[in-house]
């Protein structure tokens, strides 16, 4: 995983969330987005529901959903490879074709399958970037749903569509949909890193603008106290 920041002092670090980097679409990795909902959802079931999210390193991904309503765990892991297993050194090597994801599993009474989408597409990640995200490079970090459903298949295609129907972002949405994908939890050291590390040089600049924009664009959403995995 390369994390360009991670090992800088905290200083350097913090003047260095004062450059501007611009992202394919053109808006601020730090800025995020205010996207419309999906015009396709499906009605709420009773119990809790899986959803599998990629889009760059996993501590990001995990952070933003364990600060969603409705959310009742979200693990970092691995998921949409050919190779039966995952450890993080394979997968960082790219030769496992997995990507670095989160399994999300929510209360479909209080947050639906498609408005997690619309958090993802708006301050989760930059779905323009191609086998990258920020600092990190590779197939691992690409930004991939795994829907395990035939229902939020239809659903992930259809927001992809709507997105791109929109020209919402000045360069073409490369989101991949693989159904049918294995998820393979990440290693305990890799769980709620952003909770945990809220100082670290990579989450203070890559990862914690995503944090505050969610509880901007989704103050409705947004819950402080994070929920964690390894309680």
């Amino acid at each position: 995983m390369s994390k360009s920041f991670y090992a800088l002092p905290r200083g350097i670090v913090l003047a260095a969330m004062t450059v501007t980097v611009l992202g394919a679409s053109g808006v601020s990795a730090q800025e995020g987005l205010s996207l419309p909902a999906p015009a396709v959802d499906m009605a709420g079931g009773t119990s809790p529901e899986t959803a599998i999210f990629a889009g760059g390193c996993f501590w990001g991904i995990q952070g933003v959903f364990q600060h969603v309503g409705g959310v009742i765990s979200a693990t970092s892991g691995y998921a949409g490879g050919s190779v039966a297993s995952a450890s993080y050194d394979a997968v960082s090597s790219g030769s496992t074709g997995h990507a670095e994801a989160v399994k999300v599993v929510f209360d479909p009474k209080k947050i639906s399958y498609a408005h997690l989408l619309q958090i993802y597409f708006s301050v989760a990640h930059d779905p323009t970037e191609l086998n990258y995200q920020g600092p990190d490079t590779g197939t691992q970090y690409r930004s991939a749903l795994f829907p395990v459903s035939a229902a939020q298949s239809k659903i992930a295609k259809a927001y992809v569509a709507q997105l791109g129907a929109a020209q919402l972002f000045d360069a073409a949405i490369v989101t991949t949909i693989e159904p049918g994908a294995t998820f393979y939890r990440a290693e305990d050291y890799h769980q709620d890193y952003l909770a945990l590390n809220p100082t670290s040089g990579y989450i203070v600049v890559n990862d914690l603008p995503k944090i505050a924009n969610l509880k901007t664009f989704f103050p409705g959403d947004y819950r402080q106290k994070p929920v964690l995995v390894m309680n």
